[in-house]
Order: C-alpha cells, then structure tokens, then sequence
C-alpha cells in the first residue's frame, strides 16, 4: 500500500511541539514520546496555528481526499508517504425523521447521527489508529501494541498490517468476537486476558516494558487523540464553518475519553483558526449504569474518577473502569457547559431497537446508549426538546447483534 499521492510541496502538518497538559512541560515534537516525565500526565500535540492562519485565512480542502487526511494541516505526519489510508473518516451526518426524534423527546428539534460504523473495521477507533500507527511509524517504531475491548484491537491490527509494523493486542477474554477475529486476520498477536480492559492494559504495560513494544494505550502516547478530533472537524465543514449550523449537543458513548478531549481540542484549534466562531456545542459523556465512573465524578465535582468496581455492560466499548484522562474529559463537559449520563443495559437495547426498525441506523451497543440518554436529559431539565443534537454511532451494529 502506497501513502497518498501529493506533490511534496502540497503536504504539511504544522505540528511544533508537544505538551503536557497537567505541568505544561514541553517536548519535542520529533522524539517518541508516551506520558509527561514529569507527572505522568497525557501530552497534547500543538500546532502553529499563527502560522497555518497566515497560509490558509479559511478552511480550503477543496479537490482533496474524502478522508481524514484532507486535514492534514492540523495532523502529525508530516510526510504524505507515511499517510496510508483505508478510507477512514468522512462518514456521514445522517438526518434522522422528525417522527424518530419525536419518539425520542426531541418534537420541536432536529437529531443526527454521525455514523462512525462506516470507517474501516467498523468503528471510529479507524480514526484514531490511523494517525497514531502512521505517526509510530515515522518515528521509526516497528512494534506497536495496546489494550483494548475489542474495536481498537482491530484497527490497530489493520493498520500495523499495512505499515508493515508487528502489533500486539490484549483482550478480555470476553471481548466481542468478531473484534477477537479482527485482529488475528490483520496477522496481530492476540493476547486474551481474565479480566476487564484495566487487566489488559497491565498486560500490555509490562510486556511493552520487557520487550520493547511501544504503548499505544489510550491517551497513553500523544497522537490517538488527533485522529479522533477529526470528528469535530468533519462536523465543522458539514455546516461549512457557521456558528449557524453549530449543534447545541453532542453526545458521545465514553469509556477512555478520547473522542470527547479530541473533538474539545479540535473546536479550540479551530476557533484559534478563525475559521469558526465562539459558538460551541455542548458535550455530554454517556456511559452504562453498570460502569460510570465519569458520571460519579461529574456529579460529585471531583477532577479525577475513581476506578468503578465490579464493572458490568454489554456494551463493551464502554465497560471501561478507569481512565488516565478523567481530567480532561471532566474539563472538557464543564468547559462546554456539559454533563454525563449514566444509562442502563435495558435502555440502550430499546433504544437499539428503535433506531433500527424506525431510523434504519443498526448501532453498536455503545452508540445506541447516545439514543436512550436523551430520555434522562430531558427528564433533568439538561435538553429542552427544541435543540439540533448529534448523536455519535461509535460502532456498525455488526459488532455485537445481541440484543435485537
């Protein structure tokens, strides 16, 4: 597989350096980097945006790619030959019939989903491992690895396959089966673990450590996360850049955190840009009853999440106990003026159902929790019912047909 086509004076990521985002010590953008050395804290890459301001006065990715890379200004790979592609982002912003949102609560508003089930393997994870293995590989890495409950696995494994880099996954042994399936095809060593994603992140951590993988674990190292903002930016351009198409909400299934703090850097990128104004929309977290430590600390007005015990859902993706970046998800929803919703495992199956048989959206378990917290935040006062909310469908419903 060939990186994208570009003429080499037509490519550039204005990249500058990377920072901490606890101690705000500063790093190198060109070294391989994990966490802060200083406090053990998530690392943000920064751009020159004064300069990309000058180069591009307003948003011109005209002619280019229908994929994430048309963005390739505001992402790390600063060559085109790095920059492989499997036709990951661009997915679509579907409408959903006015009679679905008012089944939802939604009567005199307008709702959408952002279908994430159109990337390759399946899920949005495609976005974030596709800039992270691309930049791993230009730094010269050639062993990558993970945990993962399952849909990261197997777009780590795909894109480490056409990098021609060696990937290494840990799973729950419990893992969705198609995601286990997934990774052994793309030629990934599967490691399944006695456990949850906390289990196989110990795993990873002490084989990494002694045999010389580098940690691809969320917010771990610097560049999953500028995959995944891409989300923000697509939305951005789908209301071509006016603060009079800016959804008042988005809601998004959350288990690391990555797709919330990603989209949250985007919208402050591209206001920085001008190419959008202060108008932002507000973020809500949705997680499952059975696994919400995110909820407990929004409500309790803590900065960090406490690891939840005794984690349960069926929904995988979100069956996460803890995460290293509690503190930027929790700033992110009380910057936006946001909140977290906690929803139940019955929820989220009716609101699965409905989705499919009146919308014609078969989501993931973990993106159909998006549908069934619109009830709770209606019920709270949060949504009015009049407000253009997008929902974000994490997953093609595929992955895990239970429940239907």
């Amino acid at each position: 597989m060939k990186g994208i086509v570009e003429p080499d004076g037509h490519w550039r990521s204005y990249l500058s350096r990377l920072v901490c985002t606890s101690c705000a010590r500063v790093y190198a953008a060109d070294a391989i980097h994990g966490l802060c050395a200083e406090c053990d804290r998530v690392l943000f890459a920064e751009y020159d945006l004064g300069a990309l301001r000058t180069a591009m006065p307003r948003p011109n990715f005209g002619g280019r790619q229908l994929d994430l890379w048309r963005y390739r200004e505001l992402l790390p790979v600063r060559s085109a030959q790095h920059a492989l592609s499997l036709g990951e982002g661009a997915t679509p912003l579907l409408p959903l019939p006015a009679r679905v949102a008012t089944s939802f609560g939604l009567g005199h508003g307008e709702l959408f989903v952002k279908d994430e089930g159109r990337n390759p393997t399946g899920s949005f994870k495609a976005r974030g491992l596709a800039v992270a293995i691309a930049r791993a590989a230009e730094l010269g890495i050639e062993h990558v690895a993970l945990p993962s409950a399952g849909n990261a696995g197997a777009a780590a494994a795909a894109f480490a396959a056409a990098h021609g880099l060696s990937c290494h996954v840990a799973m729950p042994s419990d893992a969705p089966r198609v995601n286990r399936d997934e990774a052994s095809a793309y030629g990934a060593e599967l490691l399944l673990v006695d456990g949850l994603i906390d289990t196989a992140g110990r795993t990873i951590r002490e084989r990494a450590k002694n045999e010389g993988w580098f940690d691809l674990s969320t917010l771990r190292e610097p560049y999953r996360v500028e995959g995944k903002k891409t989300m923000a930016i697509e939305l951005a351009e789908a209301g071509r850049w006016n603060d009079d198409w800016c959804p008042d909400v988005l809601v998004f299934p959350t288990g690391g955190g990555t797709g919330i703090v990603g989209m949250w850097k985007a919208l402050a990128e591209l206001q920085e840009l001008g190419w959008i104004g202060p108008r932002r929309p507000r973020l809500v977290v949705v997680q499952a009853t059975g696994c919400p430590p995110l909820v407990r600390a929004f409500e309790a007005g803590g900065d960090r999440a406490e690891p939840w015990p005794n984690a349960h859902t069926q929904a995988a993706g979100i069956r996460v106990p803890s995460t290293i970046g509690d503190y930027l998800v929790l700033r992110a929803l009380r910057e936006s003026s946001g909140t977290a919703v906690a929803v139940s495992d019955d929820e989220i199956v009716t609101a699965r159902r409905i989705l499919s048989r009146s919308a014609g959206v078969f989501a993931s378990l973990e993106g159909a929790a998006t549908a069934a917290a619109l009830g709770p935040l209606l019920r709270s006062g949060f949504l009015g019912g009049n407000e253009r909310v997008v929902l974000f469908n994490t997953a093609m419903g595929l992955k895990d047909a239970a429940g239907l």
